[in-house]
């Protein structure tokens, strides 16, 4: 099922990745096309992913990934699989507004390369990039989430997004997210939650990487988050946005975005 970005090791990883090898010096990310992806690609895609994952199979896998447009691919210097993050280009028209939104799908890093920022970087410039080709709309990030750390980064990332533990959300957010979770996932979007859930899970941490520490779980965010998708450990997912603006970006995320905005 899909999920949240994962982009390094704190605040921002849930998908953890595997402890296989040590982290190589160097690791390089691009994006390609989703129709470019060789088998062999996919595969290893998958075997990362199921490493830390339950609920899951090639097939659900594949059908996942068949929805998106791009992945951003993450490797190291002999060209072996680090990561990866999925995404797809929606636009909308909601109440009258038109809009585009990146729909974060599939995304992982391997254990040993927690902390590397070249997945991170590599998404906001292809974000400047989407953003550049329709400049006069607003862009979102719309995402699913079921890992606290993924919800933090959210705050590391942007200075509002939704839903937020300290202010209520805007009526205008309320709209997209409500609009972009219905078209994306029917009645599995359970509205007054803001949770998408399924009967069957399509795809949940494994439990020894979804413990929340009691240090953790005493942050007023994560306790936020804990409320409000008590049943992430099943497979749960909060509906979350942020706009990917230069104002509401926060600074060296803004720096990366204007990188793709402006190449």
């Amino acid at each position: 099922m899909d999920t949240q970005i994962e982009l390094s090791g704190q605040p921002c990883s849930d998908r953890v990745g595997s402890t296989r090898r040590e982290p190589a010096s160097r690791l390089l990310a691009h994006v390609r096309h989703r129709s470019s992806l060789e088998g062999q690609t996919i595969s290893q895609m998958y075997d990362l992913y199921a490493t830390y994952y339950d609920a899951t199979s090639p097939s659900l896998f594949e059908k996942d990934l068949s929805d998106k447009d791009w992945v951003v691919v993450l490797q190291d210097e002999a060209g072996m699989l680090a990561g990866f993050s999925s995404l797809a280009i929606t636009e909308a028209t909601i109440n009258g507004r038109g809009l585009r939104a990146i729909y974060s799908g599939d995304t992982i890093i391997e254990r040993a390369h927690w902390g590397t920022q070249a997945l991170a970087f590599t998404w906001l410039r292809f974000a400047g990039t989407i953003k550049a080709q329709a400049a006069d709309l607003p862009l979102y990030w719309f995402l699913i989430v079921k890992g606290h750390r993924t919800y933090r980064y959210l705050s590391a990332f942007s200075v509002d997004f939704y839903p937020h533990w300290q202010i209520p959300t805007s009526p205008w957010a309320n709209a997209i997210m409500q609009q972009l979770a219905r078209e994306r996932f029917g009645d599995a979007y359970d509205s007054e939650r803001g949770v998408v859930s399924f009967d069957c899970s399509r795809g949940h941490l494994r439990p020894i990487w979804a413990t929340v520490e009691p240090e953790e779980a005493a942050r007023p965010d994560v306790a936020f988050f804990l409320r409000s998708n008590p049943g992430y450990t099943r497979g749960d997912e909060l509906v979350c946005l942020t706009e990917l603006s230069r104002s509401n970006l926060r600074p060296l995320a803004r720096r990366v975005f204007e990188q793709g905005l402006h190449p």
